[in-house]
């Protein structure tokens, strides 16, 4: 198959996704865009809301309609890294054997991971960026594709423990879920209170999934966008020549160079998505917030004036 028909299968397919993950998941449209876009990027997802949001229902319809293995692991404070990774246990023959954690699936909902110590969102880091966990010395390969979409309350602080800058930096996106509107809580309360759930069908296999992967990662990109992405990235760096004002005076620390690759890869599945057999500027703009979200610290000025980080992303466009 061409790269040119491959593409004209993944829209259609993917299409087809968003009908089958609408089934259950009301409105939700753009958060429902990035979490599919970070899966066909081969990223990692960070879900932000309140609770009561259904990100738990929706990373399972995801995972459903792709036809993937998901596991939820409810992180507590109490959760060690074998909870999570597996452990050697000794058998009947007395010799070692290893009992695989739930983090041994396709997709891993770590549902709410800033309620476990720093010990254990470590233990998450080798899988997300290496897809293998290391334990009593033994490496461990997870199956391909391979995938964590973590969630966080960002209103109880307390017994908390924040993600440090370089983890959070391992998500691709940083997503935020907002209060549906009335017409959509409407519908939310009529689907959940009158009778069974939607069967969500799934579209994929795991081959095909990794096989979209490789063509987004193929897709040829322009210098100027490329140029681009990388200069808006070295504008949120408030020490960089490039720097605005709004960076100079309300950001403490911009982004690495990993935004500048997510930018691109973003932009690449963006314009794939969407029948494009190459991204330009306005699809590096079109994923800048979700991936640019979360690598931004803002200064206690932007506090004080309530200046939000969405704002001062889009004003470097």
């Amino acid at each position: 198959m061409s790269d040119v028909a491959a593409v004209e299968q993944l829209v259609s397919k993917y299409n087809a996704l968003r009908s089958e993950i609408k089934k259950v998941i009301v409105g939700q449209d753009e958060v429902v865009e990035q979490v599919l876009l970070s899966i066909f990027s081969g990223g990692h997802a960070l879900l932000i809301g309140v609770p009561g949001l259904a990100k738990t229902l929706l990373v399972n319809t995801v995972a459903q309609a792709l036809g993937l293995q998901f596991k939820r692991i409810q992180f507590t404070p109490d959760l060690m890294p074998s909870d999570i990774l597996g452990s050697e246990i000794l058998d009947h023959n007395r010799e070692f054997k290893f009992i695989k954690g739930p983090i041994f699936a396709n997709i891993i909902l770590a549902d709410e991971i800033n309620r476990t110590p720093p010990k254990t969102q470590a233990a998450l880091l080798e899988a997300m960026q290496e897809r293998a966990v290391t334990v009593a010395g033994h490496h461990y390969k997870l199956d391909l594709p391979y995938f964590v979409l973590a969630t966080q309350n960002p209103i109880e602080q307390e017994g908390t423990y924040p993600l440090p800058e370089a983890q959070l930096d391992r998500f691709m996106f940083a997503i935020n879920l907002d209060y549906p509107t009335f017409s959509e809580e409407v519908e939310v309360v009529k689907a959940t209170t009158m009778g069974e759930m939607a069967q969500v069908n799934p579209l994929f296999t795991s081959e095909e999934i990794i096989h979209f992967q490789k063509l987004i990662r193929k897709i040829p990109v322009a210098d100027n966008v490329i140029e681009y992405a990388v200069t808006l990235v070295g504008k949120t760096r408030p020490k960089s020549q490039a720097a605005t004002d709004t960076i100079k005076n309300y950001v403490d620390w911009g982004a690495g160079p990993r935004a500048s690759q997510n930018l691109i890869l973003g932009a690449k599945a963006h314009a794939a998505l969407h029948g494009k057999f190459s991204p330009d500027i306005e699809d590096v703009q079109k994923v800048a917030i979700g991936i640019l979200r979360h690598r931004l610290i803002k200064n206690y000025k932007a506090e004080a004036e309530g200046l939000s980080i969405e704002e001062i992303i889009t004003s470097l466009y």
